[in-house]
């Protein structure tokens, strides 16, 4: 079985920024439902998914808070007119087949990693659409990372990639379970969680293969040659090792749906019935020429301005 698990928050915010000025005829903004409605329909196409869950961020780990206080605290709010759209989302997600899952106090990557661990311990295959750069650290034979972005593409022509164990190799110039160090070595900026003062991507991964892993690298201080980086790694270190439990992803937390509960099951008839809402004229065309047989044909609407998009795919 193929399962597909779809980072919710991330698509939602990534279909709002790149398409610009979609509103109904009213002026009712709806640039992330169309974005995101195209996005996962696309998934489907480049996938064919066996089964599927959109997974969303539900409140802020304890874990994570009580460590580090500040952890995302530099995000800016929502977009007031992303609110009633990812609202809107979230309850059309069941119509476009898939399960839409969290859990209180839970991340989307956590839940996910989560699901992601059981399907590959029974032999499925796993694809995570996602940006989130701790869920790396899972990859493997069974678990990939589904990328439209143009610079993961392996050849002029595709259209999405699949990034496995040699694709973060060559990104990284780590190995997957090797991410986790990476990131307790530099921080992470977008999560507001610091790292060791001047030391990048490179930088760790060339201490990572000189010393082998962090747990080596720490044991071991004085053997780094560079000085000054030896120095900054002495004082940091606190923060390196509260940092190695902020990036440990849980692997272990209760599914909130079975595995065998998320088979694809789309319900197009009620998707059309909410797109109508939308405006949306050329995907209702695409979604009711798919499924001719169970999506009536209803009378036009309107034609929505066409949409000012950015980079989506």
């Amino acid at each position: 079985m193929k399962l597909l698990l779809i980072d919710g928050h991330y698509y939602v915010y990534r279909s709002f920024f790149a398409i610009r000025d979609l509103s109904t005829s009213a002026g009712v903004p709806v640039n992330a439902i169309y974005g995101f409605v195209k996005t996962v329909r696309r998934m489907v196409r480049d996938l064919s998914p066996d089964l599927g869950a959109v997974v969303w961020d539900c409140g802020m780990p304890q874990r994570r808070v009580a460590l580090q206080p500040a952890y995302k605290q530099q995000r800016a709010e929502m977009p007031d007119t992303m609110r009633p759209q990812l609202t809107f989302i979230q309850n059309i997600v069941p119509l476009l087949g898939f399960a839409s899952l969290s859990l209180p106090d839970t991340e989307a990557d956590d839940l996910m990693a989560s699901y992601a661990i059981a399907a590959r311990a029974r032999g499925d295959e796993v694809v995570l659409a996602t940006n989130d750069k701790d869920l790396f650290q899972l990859v493997d034979d069974h678990i990939k990372v589904y990328s439209t972005n143009k610079t993961d593409l392996a050849a002029p022509g595709d259209t999405f990639a699949l990034l496995g164990a040699e694709s973060v190799r060559k990104k990284w110039d780590v190995t997957p379970p090797q991410i986790a160090d990476v990131l307790a070595l530099i921080g992470d900026s977008a999560d507001n969680i610091p790292g060791v003062p001047g030391l990048g991507p490179k930088g760790a991964a060339a201490l990572l293969a000189t010393h082998g892993s962090l747990d080596a690298l720490l044991a071991d201080l004085g053997a780094v040659k560079n000085a000054r980086i030896r120095e900054k790694l002495t004082s940091s270190r606190a923060q390196i090792e509260q940092n190695r439990e902020m990036v440990r992803l849980d692997l272990d937390l209760p599914l909130p749906s079975a595995l065998n509960d998320l088979a694809l099951q789309p319900r197009p008839t009620d998707l059309a019935v909410e797109l109508e809402k939308c405006e949306f004229k050329s995907l209702l065309a695409e979604v009711r020429a798919e499924f001719r047989s169970e999506v009536p044909v209803t009378p036009a609407i309107p034609a929505a301005p066409p949409p000012v998009q950015g980079e989506l795919f």
